[in-house]
């Protein structure tokens, strides 16, 4: 029986993940994720998805974050109407974040209609509310461990621990004959030995891996967070400065919190407000702290209180109107917005008004892609466009190390020898060109597997 894999996204890119396994009387689906960043990437999302949407017998979740689920409202609008599995945490985690994807292209389109910054008249959203809750209705949830059918394959979800609800998949194809090629999709890694998540389990045997090369070009290092978040925050905290914060709602906003509560308890960090204002990282953290007794999480956390993950003198902010409320507040204060490369949402808000004060800083805590305003900042841009206007940065800019929730080189190729028996090929995705040959490079002297970058579009045969 012939089978193929093909690569209709996160290719060359660390968006947009999206991967079709056929067979001639059968298709699955990995992963519906949207294209972020560069613009010639998020015109992407307004093409086709590169097959038919009716084609996939099942569509298969890694885990929930938008860059792996946020095209699945479109794919439902084009036409597809089959289940959608996913942890039961995956799931409900998605519900949050396609639920908010939505009202902010909504919000977005609306604003640029506004305004009159758009070159299109009427600015549309790719998607709307109505279409998300759509979307949602596919979704079936199956346990870590429980092996099931989706179509003719046979699925297996393991904890990844890279987010809450997080897996890698086993992908049985069926090959004729009662034979089967193993495919192992790694979705996101995520870290050894870190707070609040658990290890990535070992990984089973597999004919084929792909694997996501996000930081195969680098080590995140072993310098305390807590020492830098002091070192950095507290200059300005201390000349009663702003600290902006652009954190991912889920994982990021938990876990840097959770540094700062423990550097306070500790007496390492003064006790300043703290504002979370995303009613997005608001909901996500009352999820983490359901399920911190559970297979999903570290158990060693201390959770006597609801609010166990943060600090006491944490404030949320939920409406529009408590939002509005920080511009009026001055330092020494922190505020902790999404998205976490700024590339819509609140933080846009707080970005523009902060960014042209030198007493505030810019704190960036997770991965920068290619085309966006947090990679602009990154790399010292003078100035970001918000809202189809320049805004001067006279804030300083600095970046937190060892934050991120995606494994560095070294425990990428740790995860991949602690199989029983090396991959025959392994596909690297989900990674700018030169991480993923940069762990090309570090992985062919390492295991005897074929290592292959493949590109967009390109389609492989399964033996």
């Amino acid at each position: 029986m012939a089978a193929s894999l093909v690569f209709h996204g996160g290719v060359g890119t660390v968006t947009g993940s999206r991967f079709l396994v056929s067979t001639r009387d059968d298709a699955v689906l990995v992963d519906c994720g949207l294209f972020q960043g560069l613009k010639e990437l998020r015109l992407r999302n307004w093409q086709g998805p590169g097959f038919d949407p009716r084609a996939p017998r099942a569509i298969v979740l890694t885990h929930a974050h938008i860059d792996h689920t946020g095209y699945l409202p479109r794919l439902v609008q084009l036409g597809y109407r089959g289940p959608i599995y996913a942890t039961p945490a995956t799931a409900e985690v998605a519900r949050i974040l396609l639920l908010d994807a939505a009202e902010i292209q909504e919000e977005d389109a609306a604003f640029a209609n506004r305004k009159g910054f758009s070159k299109h008249h009427p600015a549309l959203p790719l998607y709307t509310v109505k279409d998300a809750l759509r979307a949602l209705q596919y979704i079936r949830t199956r346990p870590y461990g429980e092996r099931f059918e989706a179509g003719t394959f046979r699925v297996t979800f393991r904890n990844a621990g890279h987010i809450l609800g997080s897996a890698f998949v086993q992908l049985e194809v069926p090959m004729g004959e009662d034979r089967a090629h193993r495919i192992v999709f790694s979705g996101d890694l995520g870290r050894y030995h870190q707070p609040i998540h658990t290890d990535p389990v070992p990984l089973p045997p597999c004919d084929t891996l792909v694997l996501e090369s996000t930081y195969g070009d680098r080590s995140h290092g072993h310098q305390s967070v807590i020492t830098q978040l002091r070192d950095e925050l507290l200059p300005t905290l201390e000349r009663g400065g702003t600290v902006l914060i652009p954190a991912f709602a889920v994982a990021r906003a938990q876990l840097v919190t959770h540094h700062l509560r423990v550097a306070i308890e500790t007496g390492r960090f003064p006790d300043v407000p703290i504002h979370i204002d995303s009613p997005m990282a608001n909901d996500v953290t009352g999820l983490y702290n359901r399920y911190l007794e559970s297979e999903y999480l570290d158990r060693s956390i201390p959770h006597t209180a609801p609010g166990a993950l943060f600090p006491r003198n944490v404030r949320f902010h939920r409406t529009i109107e408590d939002s509005k409320k920080l511009n009026n507040l001055p330092g020494p204060r922190i505020v902790i917005a999404s998205s976490g490369m700024l590339t819509g949402g609140r933080v846009l808000h707080h970005l523009q008004r902060l960014a042209p004060d030198p007493r505030n800083l810019i704190c960036l805590v997770g991965y920068q892609a290619a085309g966006t305003r947090g990679r602009a900042l990154l790399e010292g841009a003078p100035t970001v466009r918000v809202f189809g206007i320049d805004v001067d940065v006279r804030a300083r800019v600095t970046c937190i190390h060892g934050l991120s929730a995606h494994a560095d080189r070294d425990e990428l190729i740790r995860w991949v020898e602690s199989a029983p028996e090396p991959p025959k090929r392994i596909f690297l995705v989900h990674g700018e060109p030169p991480a993923a040959e940069s762990l090309a490079e570090a992985l062919r002297p390492r295991v005897p597997s074929e290592v292959v970058i493949p590109a967009m579009g390109e389609s492989f045969a399964l033996a």
